[in-house]
């Protein structure tokens, strides 16, 4: 216990003597000087200053001053820090209504400089804003500097940019036709169709700098097929509905809109018809050879698209290559939307073709008919074999003897003949695509006259 004691006691002495050596020594000197020096002015002070105990509690007092004021500075230097704030917002004081400000940057970043302490209290202030006021300015080109309103006055900060070279313009006004755009289509269902689109308005103003108006060609209300959450048949109504507005080239043009949004109102329909499945052989099947059946595993598709192409449809043809066929096959066949036809009941279909050899039969007195005659005109045939020609049939044995020949038709095309004679092909076709049409003669000889 007893060395325990001792070696405290040491530890004390040592760092007395470093006091005593570096601070309490060297002032005492400074002390001593300052003794002499009032020794002939004042016998009262140099009584008070040649007392040992004066000097030593001066000597004192004045290190432990002295310590204070270095650690002070040492602490405010070691907790010296910065931070960042990045992109904060830039708010401008101006006439809105009268003025358009550009140049001005949206967001800078505020460097605060300070103790941490300090800094994180600055931060927790909701006044970090950066302003300007514009409100003096007239139209022209002006170099502002931007104030930051901070929090606490013990710290310091730095604005990048600090300053902004802005353009004041005066604010014009115009009234432009509002159209539409359909966004993300490809998101409506495929049963489905917009067959029309209603706003609440049909123009609105536009405000601005005079030449960004000049460069505005269309304002558009951006309908977003995404924003709606149930699809289905009926009027549909979008609330919100952005507009923007667009230069020739199709580049938005950074103006104000009045109003900024307009309600939209869709009318959802399911346009659909169902036709009958066409099969078409393409290509020459192997000599001596016939089809004698087609048969599909569906015999109906009904396809969804809009009215105009639906009403144009009669038949879905599904085309098979038949070139050099000579045996039975089955074609598993993928369909594709025809050009209109957004979705079909049947995405494929399962085709059986069956084979015999083949046979001819001629059928007599087929009719022709004159097509794309001119307005005014009028054809005849010169004689009367000319009215009608032979047709030669080919196929299997079966079809043929179950042929309707009133399916079968011939036809000459007169477009662009004026009034003369002429000899034209003969065209022959038949319903029936499992058999070929062929006309014995191949021209006929056509007067065309004038209508009287």
């Amino acid at each position: 216990m007893k060395k325990k004691s001792n070696g405290i006691v040491r530890f004390f002495k040592g760092i007395f003597r470093v006091f005593d050596k570096f601070l309490i020594t060297p002032i005492t000197k400074f002390f001593i000087r300052i003794t002499d020096f009032v020794k002939d002015n004042s016998k009262g002070a140099e009584k008070f200053l040649n007392n040992k105990q004066t000097l030593i509690v001066l000597s004192l007092i004045f290190a432990l001053g002295v310590f204070y004021v270095v650690d002070q500075n040492s602490n405010a230097i070691i907790n010296q820090s910065a931070e960042i704030l990045y992109n904060q917002p830039v708010t401008a004081e101006y006439n809105e209504e009268a003025y358009v400000i550009e140049g001005l940057p949206e967001t800078v970043d505020i460097t605060l400089i300070g103790r941490s302490s300090d800094i994180y209290l600055a931060k927790q202030y909701p006044t970090n804003e950066v302003s300007v006021d514009l409100r003096d300015l007239k139209p022209g080109s002006h170099t502002v500097t931007l104030n930051y309103r901070q929090a606490l006055s013990s710290i310091s900060y730095k604005l990048d940019p600090s300053t902004a070279t802005i353009m004041v313009y005066e604010k014009v006004s115009e009234t432009k036709e509002l159209t539409y755009d359909i966004l993300h289509r490809d998101s409506l269902d495929s049963k489905l169709t917009i067959s029309s689109v209603t706003l609440d308005r049909n123009d609105v103003i536009i405000k601005g700098a005079e030449y960004k108006l000049e460069q505005v060609a269309t304002v558009k209300a951006l309908i977003d097929i995404d924003n709606i959450s149930n699809q289905t048949t009926g009027d549909i109504t979008l609330k919100d509905v952005q507009l923007v507005a667009y230069d020739a080239s199709g580049k938005i043009v950074d103006v104000e809109i009045v109003p900024e949004t307009v309600t939209a109102t869709l009318k959802i329909e399911s346009p659909s018809k169902e036709l009958p499945v066409e099969i078409v052989p393409v290509g020459n099947i192997a000599f001596g050879k016939a089809i004698s059946s087609l048969t599909a595993n569906t015999t109906s598709i009904v396809v969804y698209g809009d009215q105009e192409t639906l009403n144009s449809m009669d038949t879905f043809p599904v085309e098979i290559d038949v070139e050099n066929l000579d045996q039975d096959k089955e074609f598993n066949i993928n369909l594709k939307n025809p050009t209109g036809i957004r979705d079909m009941s049947v995405k494929t279909i399962l085709v059986k073709l069956e084979m015999e050899d083949s046979t001819t039969r001629e059928i007599e007195g087929v009719s022709i008919t004159a097509n794309n005659l001119g307005e005014g005109l009028r054809a005849q045939a010169s004689t009367e074999q000319d009215n009608q020609v032979t047709v030669i049939v080919t196929g299997s044995a079966s079809v043929i003897d179950n042929l309707d020949t009133s399916t079968i038709t011939a036809s000459v095309d007169l477009s662009g003949l004026g009034p003369g004679e002429y000899d034209v092909e003969v065209t022959v076709t038949g319903t029936d695509l499992k058999l070929s049409y062929e006309s014995k003669v191949r021209t006929v000889h056509i007067i065309i006259t004038e209508t009287g």
